[in-house]
């Protein structure tokens, strides 16, 4: 006989409240918390050995979660499924700098099918958090620093990891943009300021990808625990935005029972990383003592069930079967090329083909390409092509990792005739020895960055500044390629020819960038994040609570040793940018970048014209893009307004852009359409969006800084649900 509640025909809610009254206290209780499998002894039979775990209730049919990490690739922790590789993409900023919908819709795509492939069917990904701290460790999991940029792509990954049957998982909720003191920090911040940026990121996002589970952060916001955060998850997630989802604790993010649970989270994950237990036998005690209403309980389960009913993990149960690595490797290279930024080129790319000498230098460029430490570590399939053991770190974050995509392997299967050498560059004068002999100089420079470390500066580490400025002074002609996941400072840019951010790109990085060196790719990122000139002029000089240790040998960055005694859960960290984070805050100051948000050249120029402005309830832009260059390309036209800010000072806001291919001579006619929240402020006493009548500049540009053609819109007065 078939079981009620597995009739499709049934709203995801209606399947849910028919299992649940089959469900027993203790089994709904087993359903809010689980472990880590691998520190479980034995691990559960049913555990497909990822970072957690919720078993099922096999007379319901209720399958157990089997959760792995994360939006770049599928981590194996401490490579606890033996030889088990999967497909690395490009990190999360390489993803942003693509700008590309439909591209981050297909990276979804290949992450979950290979999440499921391995027997998974909750992905633990991806972070919108937005980057207001570029020195902090994890930015290159996040796409960026503007709201809507990040909200959309976000979004359209998790809406294509779901097309798998799984549930993917929106983090780290909210406003967890340091990874120093992450765990005591109280990052405080105005209402308003905070629904017009992280939240309105994380808005956007559960619009475009419908997660099935949002994950909370580790820190406080505005005096609570992001986990026991009533404004958070009931007033914002809940009521006003009405998700429908769970809400899960990040690993050892619970810090209570009672009051975790009635401020909205639904489920402690990674139970043995908290004190207690304590979505166990004390929650049960306090439903059956009436501090936990039974009501709040069956809303708990109801949610996690309705995600596995409505993302049809019960309906396609999640079945291991072999992966085509290949053609995910191709999804990986073909983001790792629209994500790599070219920031500056004085006609030396790109290369030919004929070139009879290049010398390559430095950052393991013969063995791989680096890739970012933590929970989102992939390991290669194959394994990797080098690592570096970094001392005082454990597990996923002990080791510097390179995906064994070599590319001084790409540039020689690309060359003809020609004489390409490598050298590590721990010695300049080799370095520069070899590449005075040359016709062109390729210097690799990067950084590791990696969860729970925040980094010590935006400066490369291991005096590469150095090595670059030796190997420019010998040859007229160098190369920089950029493997970092944060913006970094370049004291050597006058004398270097060429520079590309090519981020952390992936399992088939090296081919990636050769492609682009030598032409076979036309480079179209743009930066989603902004490069200052130096500390001075961001929002906070030095990274609040962090202090370093003595120098850790073999160490590839200083070992960042927070004082979390200390600060006694009492460490708060101001926001006075508020809203106005990266290019706007750059706006706001005028202080120089280095380079802007959205910045990236390529190898052949845009023209645009005919900019035609509508007003009214939003703002729409219709403009003419044309390929003015001798070769195919790809544009990325943005459409920036200029709004008073809560706080009566204007504010630059991205509000919409386009991405164009186009053959030579070719010309389009292309429209954008705001999101009318990007044209007002929150009030939080009405509640809700609020825009003012009146006119409002408007600019079409090719970054944040560089206007090309300029107009106004007359908006009319109106006010938005939050």
């Amino acid at each position: 006989m078939t079981q009620a509640w597995m009739d499709k025909s049934l709203s995801p809610d209606d399947r849910a409240r028919l299992l649940i009254a089959q469900l027993t206290l203790d089994e709904m209780i087993s359903l809010v918390h689980g472990p880590m499998p691998a520190m479980v002894n034995p691990p559960p039979a049913d555990a497909a050995m990822g970072a957690g775990y919720i078993p099922g209730v096999e007379r319901l049919g209720i399958p157990p979660l089997n959760e792995t990490d994360a939006s770049l690739g599928i981590a194996n922790p401490r490579q606890v499924r033996k030889g088990d590789g999967a497909t690395g993409l490009p990190s999360g900023l390489s993803l942003a700098s693509t700008w590309d919908p439909e591209l981050a819709h297909a990276a979804g795509v290949m992450v979950g099918s290979e999440a499921r492939d391995k027997g998974f069917n909750v992905l633990l990904g991806g972070g919108a958090n937005l980057t207001r701290e570029p020195r902090c460790g994890r930015n290159f999991e996040y796409l960026g620093e503007d709201p809507l940029l990040a909200g959309v792509l976000v979004g359209e990954a998790i809406r294509g990891a779901q097309s798998n049957d799984i549930v993917c998982t929106l983090k780290h909720f909210a406003l967890n943009d340091q990874e120093t003191c992450r765990h005591v920090v109280d990052a405080r911040i105005d209402e308003g300021a905070l629904r017009e940026s992280d939240l309105l990121a994380f808005q956007i996002a559960i619009e475009r990808g419908d997660p099935g589970s949002v994950m909370c952060a580790y820190n406080k916001v505005n005096g609570e625990w992001a986990g026991e955060n009533d404004f958070l998850l009931n007033q914002v997630l809940k009521r006003d935005w009405g998700y429908r989802g769970w809400v899960m604790s990040d690993w050892g993010a619970v810090h209570s029972t009672a009051k975790a649970v009635m401020a909205g989270m639904d489920q402690e994950s990674g139970e043995q990383l908290d004190k207690q237990v304590y979505f166990g036998a004390p929650l049960k005690a306090a439903v059956e003592q009436g501090e936990v209403p039974f009501e709040r309980l069956t809303d708990m389960v109801h949610r996690i069930l309705r995600s596995l009913f409505d993302k049809g993990v019960f309906d396609n149960p999640a079945v291991r079967r072999e992966t085509d690595y290949a053609a995910n490797a191709k999804v990986a290279q073909a983001a790792a090329e629209a994500g790599t930024v070219l920031l500056k080129n004085d006609g030396v790319l790109p290369l030919a083909p004929s070139i009879r000498k290049i010398a390559v230098i430095g950052a393991h460029a013969d063995k791989g390409v680096m890739s970012g430490g933590g929970s989102s570590q992939v390991i290669p399939v194959g394994g990797p092509g080098h690592e570096i053991e970094v001392a005082g770190l454990a597990g996923a974050f002990a080791r510097v990792t390179y995906h064994p995509s070599s590319p001084v392997a790409a540039i020689r299967e690309l060359t003809r005739n020609t004489a390409v050498t490598f050298v590590s560059g721990e010695d300049q004068a080799e370095a520069a020895a070899l590449a005075k002999d040359a016709d062109i100089a390729i210097v690799f420079a990067d950084q590791w960055a990696t969860e729970a470390e925040d980094l010590p500066s935006l400066s490369l580490p291991g005096d590469q500044d150095g090595l670059i400025a030796a190997v420019a002074a010998a040859n007229p002609k160098t190369v920089v390629v950029l493997e970092t996941g944060t913006p970094v400072l370049m004291p050597w840019l006058d004398d270097v020819n060429a520079v590309l951010e090519a981020w952390y790109p992936g399992t088939r990085g090296g081919e990636a960038i050769a492609n682009i060196l030598f032409g076979a790719v036309n480079p179209s990122g743009r930066l989603p994040i902004s490069f200052p000139c130096g500390v001075e002029d961001l929002v906070r000089p030095e990274i609040p609570g962090q202090i370093f240790g003595p120098p850790v040998e073999g160490a590839t960055l200083p070992t960042t040793r927070p004082d979390v005694q200390q600060h006694k859960g009492r460490f708060s960290v101001e926001h006075p940018e508020g809203a106005d984070v990266g290019y706007r805050w750059f706006a706001k100051t005028g202080a120089a970048t280095l380079f802007p948000f959205g910045f990236g050249l390529c190898y052949t120029h845009f023209e645009y014209a005919r900019l035609e402005l509508t007003g009214g309830e939003t703002i729409t832009a219709s403009f003419d893009v044309k390929n003015a260059g001798g070769v195919a390309g790809t544009d990325t036209p943005q459409v920036y307004a200029t709004v008073a800010g809560s706080d009566g000072k204007p504010s630059q806001r991205l509000i919409g852009w386009a991405r164009v291919a186009l053959q030579p001579g070719e010309t389009r006619r292309v429209t954008v359409t705001a999101d009318a929240r990007l044209l007002a402020n929150y009030d939080a006493t009405l509640p809700g969006w609020r825009i003012a009548a009146g006119s409002v500049a408007v600019a079409l540009a090719s970054s944040a800084e560089d206007i090309i053609l300029h107009g106004s819109a007359e908006l009319a007065a109106q006010t938005m649900k939050p």
